[in-house]
């Protein structure tokens, strides 16, 4: 058992979270929440397991959900023999029949938002999470309606000469740059930003971890 394992608060045993993602917005989601995760980011290549799922006709919430599980399950191997909590997660935007992921480049991006201003869309993320310690593991993928307000081609042009929509799928953010370009959203806003945390509360219950043994309170 780690050290952190041994760390009690109001009589629970303490687990170290590990999040299976490089996405500064995730792990801020979990640090503004008290979760001090590990970042370990997992190795699977997107594009060859969507391909691979490519002939079984999945819709987009199942997409994000077997890309979650691959990643949760790619770290999991890495940390065999560890008591951690590991978290993937994977998120697609669902646009007028389109499944949109990160932009390949700045012109996709840029097309991509001057059809997509002033529409509306769905952010799926797929959420996978594993015990380490006891092998069990749960997911679900759930769905927030995106409202994107009208962009010029100035604008535009100014937002994606940042970066930022390149890094991101569908391309934009709420919690950053793009946010003023958000009209509003019909769901949990933590899920647009890559990890619903209520989701997150009832996942690592299911299995059996309570959300006292995840974070820490000053």
């Amino acid at each position: 058992m780690s050290e952190r394992s041994k760390v009690d608060q109001g009589g629970f045993g303490k687990r170290q979270v590990v999040l299976a993602s490089a996405s500064p917005a995730r792990r801020g989601l979990l640090r503004a929440a008290g979760v001090e995760p590990l970042i370990q980011a997992s190795n699977v290549d997107e594009d060859a397991v969507s391909n691979s799922a490519a002939g079984i006709d999945l819709g987009v919430p199942e997409l994000a959900q077997l890309l979650a599980e691959s990643k949760c399950a790619d770290v999991a191997l890495k940390l065999a023999g560890s008591d951690a909590v590991v978290i993937g997660c994977d998120s697609i935007l669902e646009w007028e029949g389109s499944t949109l992921g990160k932009p390949e480049s700045a012109e996709v991006a840029t097309a991509r938002l001057r059809k997509m201003q002033g529409t509306s869309g769905v952010l799926h993320t797929g959420h996978a999470v594993r015990d380490l310690a006891t092998g069990r593991s749960v997911g679900r993928a759930v769905g927030t309606r995106v409202d994107f307000a009208p962009m010029s081609d100035a604008h535009i042009d100014a937002y994606v000469r940042t970066g930022e929509p390149l890094a991101v799928a569908g391309s934009f953010t709420l919690d950053g740059l793009s946010s003023p370009f958000v009209a509003g959203i019909d769901g949990d806003p933590s899920n647009v930003i890559g990890l619903s945390m209520p989701l997150l509360r009832e996942l690592l219950a299911e299995i059996g971890v309570d959300w006292l043994q995840v974070v820490e309170y000053a």
